[in-house]
């Protein structure tokens, strides 16, 4: 990395550039500069609508970078360890569809976890790929799906030699890390690209002692979710390539999707926060990790919870942990994971990142504060002692092996009908159905329902998880294949 050059900030310097020229707008957004809209400028600053401004020459054009834009790819790629990199508005999202798309087309086969997020699974309606899931271990415990071990891929891998990618989450969303660099060698020693999706691994790129990011492992393509971990704004990311990517046939799978009117405001926090983590990310991620830990200790010390950490690592199934995932285990004091996220906000004004059926996530980054930590702490002291209960009857588990039927693009595109959801069971799933956070579904289409699955969707919605993805916004019914039963499966 160059750190004389990454002390510059092309797109945020432009900006101030445009700043003092005055320039009267007749193009759009059509608040211009929030003259048409007080209410946006009351909301967000004079300031900051001012900055709301369309693509020009001086402000070069996302969708074919030739100035700034570019100048900050190429600084985004240095800092990352990247040939190339692309600035994302569309969030990680987009990153992680835009790498399945430049790999897979109709009928190709990529290797994958199931637990991904579902904007992987979406690619796959989209361009008609085939899943070949690595079903992970679980925790019983924790409820938790594992990392993928080496010899599961391998065996994949033996099984389905014709397949274009693996994709690989690096981290989870609870701190769980593959052995990347193993499965990265295995893949390309049989021609196979290697995706990585690090919507929660910005900071593996500049910490010291975490686990080794994508690009460090010879991953091809990695989505890096700048706006969790890198502390820009909501909805930026990075998608980072290797050198043996054809850059510019990424940046046309991007521009298939991708908007024409890019946020400068987006474009902005990342190269202000790019440029912060290049100069600044190993000291701030160091201070993150010991908060993290801080926490865990204070945390078990209660009783009842169990923050875990690298206490998990195995080797295989958890090759690695991140430690600044403040993962905590609930059910032991009698409440869902949802159960206490819901406590945390309602009555303690705290907000976290989820709550699952097991477990809550508190996201720790480089804008908290030790006092923050103190209050979280004192909260969850304060639900055990309040709160809890005992704990039978509590379901356990996040994670159900899926028994997939047809592939997720001819179901989603499939004549369905409308049916209540017990009666779904040996039918074939038409549609998502999720708790977000996280957005792991526990139901894609293609996939058969059976009575665990039907039962984990209506125990998850009784006990309060954001269900989406499904056409019934009640989750009182679920659409199935029309043309498919069990007898074909």
């Amino acid at each position: 990395m160059d750190i004389k050059r990454q002390e510059r900030a092309p797109i945020y310097e432009a900006l101030e550039e445009f700043k003092k020229k005055r320039v009267v707008p007749f193009d759009v957004p059509g608040h211009k500069r929030g003259r048409g809209n007080p209410e946006l400028v009351h909301l967000l600053g004079e300031k900051c609508v001012g900055l709301d401004v369309n693509s020009m020459k001086p402000l070069d054009n996302l969708c074919h970078p030739v100035s700034v834009i570019r100048e900050a790819e190429e600084l985004a790629a240095d800092a990352f360890g990247a040939a190339n990199a692309f600035l994302m508005v569309g969030g990680t999202t987009s990153a992680v569809q835009a790498m399945i798309l430049s790999t897979c087309k109709a009928g190709d086969k990529i290797i994958l976890p199931r637990n991904v997020h579902k904007s992987a699974l979406n690619a796959l309606v989209l361009c008609g790929a085939i899943p070949v899931y690595v079903n992970p271990q679980t925790n019983a415990k924790l409820g938790i799906s594992l990392g993928m071990e080496i010899d599961q891929v391998a065996r994949a891998i033996e099984e389905n030699p014709d397949a274009k990618a693996v994709l690989v989450n690096n981290p989870t969303y609870y701190g769980i890390c593959s052995d990347l660099k193993s499965i990265v060698a295995l893949a390309h020693s049989k021609g196979i690209k290697v995706l990585t999706d690090e919507a929660h691994g910005t900071h593996l790129y500049f910490g010291k002692g975490l686990p080794i990011s994508g690009m460090a492992a010879g991953a091809d393509m990695s989505a890096v979710s700048m706006h969790k971990s890198g502390g820009s704004l909501t909805q930026s990311s990075i998608l980072l390539t290797g050198r043996d990517v054809n850059a510019d046939y990424v940046r046309q799978i991007i521009n298939l999707t991708q908007t024409t009117s890019a946020s400068y405001l987006l474009l902005s926090s990342l190269d202000i926060s790019r440029r912060n983590l290049a100069l600044r990310g190993e000291e701030s991620f160091a201070k993150v990790a010991q908060m993290s830990e801080y926490a865990r200790q204070e945390i078990n010390s209660i009783g009842g919870y169990y923050a875990y950490g690298r206490d998990l690592v195995n080797g295989t199934s958890i090759y690695d942990y991140d430690v600044t995932k403040l993962s905590i285990y609930t059910l032991d004091i009698g409440l869902a994971g949802i159960e206490v996220y819901d406590l945390l906000r309602d009555e303690y004004d705290i907000q976290i990142e989820f709550g699952d059926i097991c477990n809550i996530l508190a996201y720790i980054s480089i804008g908290d504060r030790i006092q923050d930590i103190e209050r979280l702490v004192g909260a969850l002291e304060d639900i055990k002692r309040l709160y809890s209960k005992d704990k039978t009857g509590l379901l356990s588990g996040e994670y159900i092996n899926p028994k997939v039927a047809v592939s997720p693009q001819e179901a989603f595109y499939s004549q369905k009908k409308s049916v209540r959801i017990m009666d779904a069971v040996g039918a074939v799933s038409g549609e998502f159905v999720m708790c977000y956070p996280p957005g792991i579904p526990i139901l894609a289409p293609g996939e058969l329902i059976t009575k665990e699955i039907a039962q984990y969707i209506v125990y998850a919605k009784e006990k309060g998880c954001s269900m989406q993805g499904m056409e019934d916004s009640t989750l009182q019914t679920l659409n199935v294949l029309r043309m498919l039963s069990l007898i074909h499966i």
